[in-house]
């Protein structure tokens, strides 16, 4: 099996123990296993076999310059969100007609930058950009390729604060200014119109159903367009398929997603793209922390203070999400769980990562594994309370690791600052 898994008691990625990599690196630290992100690309893509599909890779889950190599190196093309993220794609490899630029508030910088590269497309998200990118485009000397992003008024069944598909939220135009603005641009010589995205959310896992209503809508309107003479090349269908972040929680799989969605998208455009990040990255890392404390709390509980903080992995903080937390080895004699709360060192109440969870007893010195951090960890990182960035581990084969980003330095925080 590739990942991690329990060896006696000591918790490892692919066979090389967690502990081991924790005492050469310090905590904490991110680790990833490179043959579970194989395996899980592998996966998705025999289960969307049946349709022309091409997987652009979101780096906004994850855009560590070696797990973005990784991903190209499988045969992703990718999917950025600024010019940052464009930058990296670039330095990990990925020509420009392999990436497709997203995001609702793309500066003149950005869209000059896209433009001139000639990515494969910019999805474009109103009238206003539509004008901006056409503009850059005559700067450039070169026709723009765009997709126009639908907000198919979908919600996701998922936290709102990562649904991004109904009216309420600042992503894309309605289906009405679609079409206006797909007509508009089609008159412009500086623009060529290759195709419709849409994305309703991230982190959906009860029902396929939102995300059928959401492809159901583009299908149809990719149809129409292609009927009046405007060529489609793809249709994007984007990204949102979930993990089980708790244990035995069910979720859909990749093969209920692909079945779902191959009869919406046949016989539309000549390409299918999707948008994975989360999927492909989320279960494929750890953070592995310390036990800096253990305090008991006036009127009852107990809190296990860590080394590892929100400035480490925020979305407990910013989200309330559930991550599985456990030790990274085990005791020789089992103690009983009992109720804690894992909280960090950062100077804020939410600075938790689970509250009344029931954990095994720690001792200071102990290390934890928090599981399914691969994606939006590392990434959301900050340098709040002054406090650097953990270094990342790639696990490539037993007993194969490398740090694939060391440890942030004070140095490295105040080489901007004068």
């Amino acid at each position: 099996m590739t990942g991690f898994l329990r060896l006696d008691r000591a918790l490892v990625c692919d066979h090389v123990p967690l502990a081991d990599i924790a005492a050469s690196v310090g905590t904490p630290c991110y680790i990833y296993s490179a043959p579970l992100i194989r395996e899980r690309y592998a996966r998705l893509e025999r289960a969307l076999a049946a349709m022309p599909f091409r997987l652009h890779y979101a780096l906004k889950a994850n855009s560590t310059l070696a797990i973005v190599r990784l991903l190209r190196d499988l045969g992703a093309a990718a999917d950025v969100n600024s010019v940052g993220e464009l930058e990296v794609a670039l330095r990990a490899g990925f020509t420009p007609e392999q990436i497709v630029v997203t995001g609702v508030g793309k500066t003149r910088t950005e869209i000059a930058r896209a433009v001139s590269l000639g990515v494969a497309a910019i999805n474009a998200e109103s009238f206003g950009e539509i004008d901006r990118i056409a503009a850059a485009a005559r700067a450039a000397g070169r026709p723009a390729r765009i997709a126009v992003r639908i907000n198919p008024d979908v919600d996701a069944g998922t936290h709102r604060h990562i649904s991004t598909g109904s009216q309420a939220t600042k992503f894309g135009v309605s289906l009405q200014d679609a079409r206006a603005m797909i007509h508009e641009a089609a008159r412009d010589p500086a623009l060529r119109i290759v195709g419709l995205h849409v994305h309703v959310g991230s982190q959906i896992t009860r029902s396929v159903e939102p995300l059928v209503r959401a492809a159901t809508i583009v299908a149809e309107l990719a149809r129409e367009l292609m009927a009046e003479g405007v060529p489609l090349e793809h249709i994007d269908l984007g990204g949102g398929l979930g993990i089980p972040y708790r244990k035995d929680e069910p979720v859909l799989s990749p093969e209920e997603y692909a079945e779902a969605l191959a009869p919406v998208v046949r016989d539309t455009t000549p390409l299918i793209l999707f948008e994975p990040g989360r999927w492909l990255v989320g279960p494929c890392g750890v953070l592995v922390t310390e036990v800096v404390d253990v305090k008991d709390r006036p009127g009852g509980g107990t809190f296990v203070i860590v080394d590892a903080g929100m400035t480490d992995l925020i979305r407990p903080a910013l989200y309330e999400a559930w991550h599985e937390i456990e030790p990274v080895v085990l005791d020789t004699v089992p103690a009983p769980a009992r109720p804690v709360d894992v909280v960090g060192p950062v100077c804020e109440t939410t600075d938790t990562f689970a509250t009344a969870r029931p954990l095994a007893p720690v001792d200071v010195g102990d290390l934890l594994a928090i599981r399914d951090a691969g994606a939006y960890g590392s990434v959301m990182a900050s340098n709040y309370n002054r406090r650097p960035l953990a270094p990342e581990v790639l696990v490539d084969g037993p007993g194969e690791w490398r740090i694939i980003r060391r440890r942030q330095t004070i140095d490295d925080m105040l080489q901007l600052e004068s």
